[in-house]
């Protein structure tokens, strides 16, 4: 009797048919998995990964030593390669007298890449390059877990063509960094959810920290949302998780404030006053300056220096929407909604420890957090943060969409057969109204616009029929175009990103819609400081958001057109209006132009001072430091209003010959800054414009660059 063997299942056929590598364990099969991936892979997706990957690289570094990076950074970064005390504190300058207003993780890791391959745009560029490009590899591993290659390819093309992804990629703020160890923090939570072990847990508690470190508070937005997932779906008892999260909470407080207490403890007198605060020490900044201030404004009792300036349009629930954000971010949101809903609702029966459900409802609160944070924030709030919501919607798009897919071919409610398609046609129907926003302003947006209307269209009329013919074929494709569509018009503003220059100081992708500064920006000071090993230096863009002389002139008083009515406080802003352009509030060096003239002039005259010239605020500051290659004193801060420098600190720095020059404005100031001003010009020396200027326009009485020498003699 012969007895027939059962058919092979669908798994196993799958296996034998890729011929997979030996199960030997060694170095050859594990090199050969990297690029083929597991074998229940299927065949497309490890080089589907690698095109992808392959593709986020191009965009972040294409062009790469063309990038211009925020000079204000860049100049921290450099003064930390000059300086292991500047390094530590984050320090504007190497002399350490004030530091930049954020703390100073990013800018360690820019710097230790400075310091082992030399101080240039590439070194600078490469960390953040690597985050980028790691994020989208780590949220294709996330999503790919709990929903498989589909679900995982999507998400991570969605994160790679998200415009302010690229665009803040391809710059020297801090986001990059900070969203990449938000992502490990996740990964190493959902462990911890999955084994129900208390050390990865622990390990996600210090990413956050770490994170923290990057750029204070906004890293605590998605805690909410970690410990709900943590607490709800972890496979151990109650009491246990609850103690696992008192331990991992503990691990937070530690990494999130080690730094900020060893510098509180430093005497004032011993380390550079703190940007940003109040009274000089890092707490004041964690809740005023980068904490309330940035959620309420200047209304806040605690924290008014966020002062309400916004560049991304008034606070409110359309805010992602507008005209200056929507280019940006909100192209799937319509799809992320409703795939995250309906997520929610098919997996809605599963059991509490529901691996898919806790991964929902881990992306789905990234993604509403950071919405409903950055949308009704009232404090200074900038276009590029939005890149922190980017994981979260890339990952709703791929996971959602599949879960959507899957209950739309297979399912028998009704109700399945208008839920994926109505999610398809809303975000297509958004892309083309954003599309025609900026009609006119590329052939590459018009393109767009028709992809998207005629795979939109395509999409939703091949799901349908495909649905009630039973064509699943048809589906399929349909399934592809509605990719084709929900990704055309991300990709032009993705291209428009990673091939024209963008601003430096607050970079946007795509055409300029109005406001935000969005599209070209400036690059910084010509010409690379004085003692790098190797490239060039990052340019960086004029905090004004006007494309500079290159002479190395200070940011002029004139503003960009599409932000002129806005006052910048914080360092990532990217205009001062009126006569603190350059100066800043008190009036300490307001307006004052430096040139490349006026900084050879000073060098030659240096006469060993620790500081070569001290001016109003950051923005001229770091220019200057980057343009000579000296430490420079910002006595203001980034907006001129810390009150980093006192008169007595001023007469002892000038007492000890650590400096000599000091810039200050013709009109004056208030308060301390006017007691400075007023005492400069009674005891100071005048220096002559004709003193270093070869202009011909130069006249031998001319004194309006507000440039004073004071040696120690002048004070008495």
């Amino acid at each position: 009797m012969t007895t027939l063997a059962p058919p092979p299942s669908q798994e196993s056929a799958r296996r034998s048919h890729r011929a997979g590598p030996p199960a030997d364990g060694g170095l050859n099969s594990r090199a050969r998995r990297l690029f083929t991936g597991p074998e229940d892979d299927p065949r497309w997706a490890r080089p589907a990964l690698w095109a992808i990957l392959l593709l986020a690289t191009a965009l972040y570094a294409w062009n790469l030593t063309s990038i211009t990076g925020n000079t204000f950074y860049d100049a921290a970064v450099y003064s930390g390669t000059k300086s292991w005390k500047a390094f530590f504190f984050g320090a504007l300058d190497s002399g350490s007298f004030i530091t930049v207003d954020k703390p100073p993780f990013a800018l360690w890791v820019m710097g230790l890449s400075a310091r082992v391959f030399g101080y240039g745009t590439w070194q600078l560029m490469l960390p953040m390059v690597a985050a980028g490009t790691g994020s989208v590899a780590l949220l294709y591993r996330q999503v790919k877990r709990d929903f498989g290659a589909v679900a995982g390819t999507i998400s991570a093309i969605v994160l790679t063509l998200t415009p302010i992804t690229v665009a803040i990629t391809r710059d020297t703020n801090p986001d990059p960094i900070l969203v990449l160890l938000m992502m490990l923090g996740a990964a190493a939570l959902m462990k911890a959810v999955r084994n129900g072990k208390l050390m990865p847990l622990v390990w996600s508690a210090v990413a956050i920290g770490f994170a923290f470190n990057t750029k204070m508070m906004q890293a605590y937005v998605v805690l909410p949302a970690f410990f709900l997932v943590y607490l709800w779906a972890t496979n151990v008892s109650l009491g246990k998780r609850i103690r696992n999260l008192a331990v991992a909470t503990v691990a937070l407080v530690v990494s999130s404030a080690w730094w900020m207490v060893i510098v509180d403890l430093i005497p004032a007198s011993s380390r550079p006053y703190i940007g940003g605060s109040t009274d000089n020490t890092v707490w004041d900044l964690v809740i005023g300056y980068n904490g309330f201030g940035r959620i309420f404004g200047a209304s806040s009792s605690v924290g008014s220096q966020g002062n309400g300036a916004s560049f991304g349009g008034s606070s409110g629930l359309y805010r992602m929407f507008n005209e200056i954000m929507g280019g940006q971010i909100s192209w799937l949101i319509p799809f992320a909604a409703i795939a995250l809903v309906g997520g929610l609702v098919l997996r809605g029966r599963a059991p509490r420890t529901d691996a898919k459900r806790a991964a929902l409802m881990l992306w789905g609160g990234w993604f509403v957090l950071h919405f409903l944070t950055f949308s009704l924030a009232e404090g200074t709030f900038h276009p590029y943060y939005v890149t922190a919501m980017a994981p979260g919607i890339a990952a709703l798009a791929g996971a959602g969409g599949v879960l959507l897919y899957r209950a739309f071919r297979e399912g028998s409610a009704a109700k399945w057969a208008w839920v994926l398609p109505a999610a398809i046609a809303a975000s297509s129907i958004w892309a083309v109204v954003l599309l025609q926003r900026v009609s006119g302003s590329g052939t590459v947006y018009t393109v767009a616009e028709i992809v998207v209307a005629a795979a939109g269209i395509a999409s939703v009329l091949g799901l349908l029929v495909g649905r009630f013919t039973k064509r699943h074929r048809l589906m399929g494709f349909a399934a592809l175009a509605a990719v084709v569509a929900l990704l055309a018009g991300p990709a032009a503003y993705s291209v428009s990103a990673a091939t024209s220059s963008t601003n430096g100081t607050n970079p946007t992708a795509g055409p300029s819609t109005g406001g935000g500064m969005g599209g070209g920006g400036g690059g910084g000071m010509g010409g690379a400081p004085s003692g790098t090993k190797s490239g060039t230096k990052p340019s960086g863009s004029a905090p004004s958001g006007t494309r500079p002389s290159g002479t190395g002139s200070a940011p002029s008083s004139s503003s960009n057109s599409s932000t002129s009515s806005n006052s910048s406080t914080s360092s990532e802003s990217g205009s001062e209006s009126g006569t603190q352009q350059a100066g800043g509030g008190g009036g300490m060096g307001g307006g004052t132009q430096v040139s490349s003239e006026m900084i050879a002039y000073l060098k030659k005259h240096q006469d060993g001072a620790t500081w070569l010239l001290a001016v109003s605020t950051d923005q001229t500051a770091s220019s200057i430091i980057l343009e000579s290659g000296q430490p420079v004193i910002s006595m203001g801060g980034w907006s001129g209003s810390d009150n980093a420098m006192t008169l007595a600190k001023l007469k002892s720095l000038v007492k000890s010959g650590k400096l000599h020059y000091i810039i200050v404005s013709s009109d004056g100031g208030q308060g301390t800054n006017s007691a400075i001003t007023a005492w400069v010009k009674a005891h100071g020396t005048a220096v002559k414009s004709s003193a270093y200027s070869s202009s011909s326009s130069s006249s031998s009485s001319s004194t309006s660059s507000g440039l004073y020498r004071l040696d120690a003699s002048d004070v008495s």
